[in-house]
């Protein structure tokens, strides 16, 4: 509280003084060691102006080079009776060799942009500030993502710069309808958050709807688009995600030719995409560059491999407990052959290694790369052979374990996946009590639920139901790209044809 109210017991505006400036600046900043606050002589016998800045945050050799030393040797002439105001956009136009510069007029724009790197140019006479673009802060380097790992296609991927990452975007969609809106989120450390969208493509309503939400965001700060995320979704209470996350450039490219849009964080490598419907958990980047029928086998393995994600343990304890009849005599007989003297019943079996798996998986997660590799690997083949050979669990649990854990990797999505392996649990727990009837409950209440979700107005089961007949051609099955002439119709894009086929004549 003490700190707060020292922060507003003085007067927030801009003073026609350099002193009066830079003293509100460091009481606003409580006095950081890194301020630096300078008081330089324009050319000769020029007027003196001041100069502030984060030492932290500014590059040092465009500061010397191109602002200290620009403004000591200028051999402007300025007259006595010459105003500020005039003197001021004379340093900026002719004196000054930054590229980006901007006037200010309020003391918080002030501090905002000295927070981004920025340095303040003041002078007396005049209640305008140039801010000049001098940020100079390490960053890594531009790499494949991690997280979204292809065969075939660029392997560029954001970092943690907004700037960087709207750069990226352009370079590989140069179109003059790309459009951002900006703004900054959060009351303590105010974030840069821009919305990027095809004018003529994506609905304006949308744009608008958007734009309201993300502006509604009270908090403190934004320290990963997940924070973002999680305030603009419909529903909190539904476990899918409702907002697609990517760190690929030509997935987000992707996306805004088809009327959606964009938010960009800075300080984060993952942009949201929105609106955003079940299939597109399921496609991934590369499905694009291969032929279609490549992509179209690897689109229905994920379905497939996503139904076995959730249900295969579930179907398991209901046949093994309940449903003994619906088994192969055969393979009924191999199976009770492997769980002649295993203690547990195959609910318990079946939730203590899925439990093993996913602590497993965190441990592998959490782990420096190479160690955890090794953990996940050797860690389940070790776990897994020493409760068989200890008669703790069956042979077949395993392969069950095993085969859903790695059909839960090929979904594309972390987080979509994440939200299988949550659902799978409650219909193991169903299958526990009500056998094949429960799986059957299960399914019949997550259709209504995805039926029944929307997002941004648009029904998280479409295309599937509301059901169009156009968007099919590039859902489960992937057609020729020379069929796929309209974009799709769920986003309701203003522009719906993405090219025009050529006659024969």
């Amino acid at each position: 509280m003490d700190g707060q109210s020292n922060q507003e017991n003085f007067y927030r505006g801009l003073f026609d003084t350099v002193h009066q400036n830079m003293d509100n600046i460091r009481k606003l900043l409580g006095s950081p060691d890194d301020l630096v606050t300078r008081k330089i002589t324009i050319g000769v016998n020029g007027p003196v102006c001041g100069i502030v800045f984060l030492e932290e945050l500014t590059d040092q050799k465009i500061m010397n080079e191109h602002v200290i030393e620009s403004l000591q040797r200028t051999n402007l002439a300025f007259s006595p009776n010459q105003h500020a105001n005039e003197i001021l956009m004379q340093l900026r136009d002719a004196v000054l060799p930054i590229a980006s510069l901007q006037n200010v007029f309020t003391l918080d724009e002030v501090v905002l942009k000295l927070l981004e790197g920025q340095t303040a140019l003041f002078l007396d006479g005049t209640k305008q500030v140039v801010m000049l673009e001098t940020h100079g802060w390490k960053e890594r380097g531009i790499k494949e993502s991690a997280s979204e790992k292809v065969v075939r296609g660029p392997r560029d991927g954001f970092i943690e710069n907004i700037a960087v990452n709207m750069a990226l975007i352009r370079r590989k969609l140069m179109d003059p309808n790309l459009k951002t809106k900006t703004m900054y989120v959060g009351k303590r450390s105010r974030k840069k958050v821009a919305i990027c969208y095809i004018a003529g493509i994506a609905r304006e309503e949308f744009i608008a709807e958007l734009d309201r939400r993300i502006r509604s965001i009270v908090v403190d700060s934004v320290p990963e688009a997940g924070t973002v995320e999680q305030w603009i979704e419909d529903s909190f209470l539904s476990p899918f995600p409702q907002i697609q996350s990517t760190e690929r450039p030509d997935k987000v490219v992707s996306a805004l030719l088809n009327g959606r849009a964009a938010i960009l964080i800075d300080g984060t490598p993952f942009v949201l995409l929105a609106p955003v419907t079940l299939s597109h958990f399921m496609i991934s980047a590369e499905d694009n560059y291969d032929r279609w029928m490549i992509s179209s086998f690897l689109r229905l393995l994920r379905y497939v491999a996503a139904f076995i994600s959730i249900f295969l343990p579930a179907l398991y304890i209901a046949l093994i407990e309940y449903h003994h009849g619906l088994i192969p005599s055969k393979l009924a007989f191999s199976i009770a052959g492997t769980r002649e003297g295993v203690p547990l019943p195959a609910v318990i079996e079946a939730y203590m290694m899925e439990f093993t798996m996913e602590i497993l998986r965190e441990a592998g997660i959490r782990l420096p790369a190479p160690i955890g590799q090794t953990i996940g690997i050797v860690g389940g083949l070790v776990i897994g052979e020493a409760a068989v050979q200890a008669g703790i669990v069956s042979p077949i649990m395993i392969i069950v374990v095993a085969l859903t854990a790695i059909s839960s990797f090929t979904v594309p999505s972390y987080s979509f996946a994440a939200s299988l392996r949550l659902l799978r649990f409650s219909v193991m727990a169903a299958a526990a009590i009500f056998g094949l009837y429960g799986i059957m409950i299960c399914f019949i209440l997550l259709c209504v639920h995805i039926t029944n979700l929307h997002v941004f107005g648009i029904p998280y089961s479409a295309p599937f139901a509301p059901g169009t007949r156009a968007d099919w051609k590039s859902l489960i099955l992937r057609f020729p790209l020379t069929m796929l002439n309209r974009r799709a119709r769920l986003t309701e894009p203003q522009d719906t044809i993405r090219f025009r086929r050529r006659s024969n004549s």
